[in-house]
């Protein structure tokens, strides 16, 4: 027999100390389950030779992208999987969940032989490695999002969810300090032989800390209402697929199609990057790696900056200046950078696309999280996320690599563009969920 909390007790909304320690909590977890995702990315330049043996190194880069990729698969089955879990057992339950999953996925990196020690079995690892990340970190994005949002008040929602992606974005940051660390202290020749594995080793040791610290955590006060809501009513509906499609098939597309070009956009001027600079561009890899981590520091600050903004205009204003300057902004953005050799421009031209991709990162967690209801929240917001982040996000460095090796590399600016412009009919078409919120508070 199901036991109620009291109203007095366990279904008081929390006070701005209790959201603030909350916030604080979620975030930083968040940002450690980021890092261990993009450690990847930022050391596959120095990795990919020991995992395949080719001797091109865009054939190398492609088939590491190719991984990078598969992760992603993971990623709608994590989603699906975890979001349904957090729904029913909470948004702390989850985030504790696939923070041990990431740190099982970044040890196995760390500790997995070259190609030249166990041949096929070293790829083959690095792929159970990233399908293991995949499936955490397409858990991590529905609850974390989820978990900001409902643990936010009203009139600073925008404002304090936006922290999901400067956490999100802080991680990725951190993984490139780090490298600027590791080509400080260490000569080339150490870091192509060993030192890459170092990010691995202390991503794996963070999420040990932060699954303690999520065990702490405080549950939110919207999940613990719906939950005591579901117990006093006979046959209420559960978290489910059949249930999403069923009741939410609106939303769900509406999440879909929102997410394809905020993700390729965000995934070609921050992950993708800094190949593209030392590829295309002719940059050195530590000037690459330079511009890449003042940019996304640049880019981490102003997401505050825009959840703030978004809380007095609305959402949709800032997605639909997104959607307008990602479509007419991304080509001659691109196209100048594969032309220049200076490095203060090509800062500046990468700042420039990160300024408009804000449009869409700083508030798209809690744009999501505003479209469903309590009891299929971490699902709905997890699950369309994750399929178009696979689709899209996923596989663009596979794609931009592959127009590269195929001559064509000005056909993966169009690409961009194309996806920008198919989210902006949606953004342009859908209400403004800052009016039309079903995060509903006392």
């Amino acid at each position: 027999m199901s036991t109620v909390p009291s109203p007095g007790s366990a279904l008081l909304p929390p006070d701005r100390g209790q959201r603030l320690k909350a916030i604080v909590a979620g975030s930083t977890g968040n940002l450690v389950e980021w890092y261990d995702w993009y450690a990847y990315s930022a050391f596959t330049l120095y990795f990919a030779p020991h995992f395949f043996p080719a001797e091109d190194r865009t054939a190398q880069l492609l088939s590491a992208a190719a991984i990078f990729a598969v992760g992603f698969l993971m990623r709608p089955v994590g989603a699906w999987l975890m979001g349904i879990y957090a729904d029913r057992k909470g948004r702390k339950s989850g985030l504790t969940l696939s923070v041990a999953l990431m740190c099982a996925g970044s040890l196995l990196i760390a500790v997995t032989p070259s190609y030249r020690t166990i041949g096929i079995g070293a790829p083959l690892l690095l792929v159970l490695a990233r399908l293991m990340q995949g499936l955490s970190i397409g858990g991590e994005y529905g609850a974390s999002a989820t978990y900001l949002s409902e643990m936010a008040g009203r009139s600073r929602r925008g404002f304090y969810s936006s922290f999901q992606y400067v956490t999100l974005i802080a991680g990725q940051l951190v993984a490139i300090c780090v490298l600027l660390v590791l080509q400080a202290l260490l000569t080339e020749a150490q870091l192509d032989a060993w030192g890459w594995r170092i990010p691995f080793v202390i991503g794996g040791l963070l999420a040990i800390l932060v699954f303690r610290l999520r065990r702490g955590m405080a549950e939110t006060h919207s999940f613990e209402k719906a939950r005591a809501e579901n117990a006093r009513t006979e046959g209420a509906p559960q978290s489910g697929l059949l249930e999403l499609i069923r009741r939410h098939p609106r939303e769900t597309l509406t999440v879909m199609l929102l997410t394809a070009g905020g993700t390729i956009a965000f995934y070609a001027y921050s992950i993708y990057m800094q190949k593209f600079l030392v590829n295309t561009s002719g940059l050195s890899r530590e000037t690459a790696s330079q511009i890449n981590g003042v940019t996304l520091f640049l880019f981490m600050l102003l997401q505050p900056l825009a959840g703030a903004l978004s809380d007095r205009v609305g959402r949709k204003p800032l997605m639909v200046g997104f959607g307008v300057l990602g479509v007419l902004c991304t080509y001659p953005i691109f196209a100048t950078l594969a032309e220049t050799r200076n490095p203060i421009v090509a800062g500046l031209l990468v700042m420039a696309g990160l300024v408009i991709v804000t449009g869409y990162t700083s508030i798209n967690a809690v744009v999501k999280a505003e479209l469903f209801p309590a009891h299929i929240r971490a699902l709905g917001v997890a699950l369309p996320y994750a399929l178009a982040n696979t689709l899209f996000g996923g596989t663009a460095e596979f794609v931009a690599l592959s127009f590269k090796q195929a001559g064509i590399e000005q056909a993966f600016y169009i690409y961009v563009s194309v996806m920008i412009g198919i989210s902006l009919v949606v953004y342009i078409r859908m209400k403004e969920t800052r009016d039309h919120s079903l995060i509903l508070e006392d």
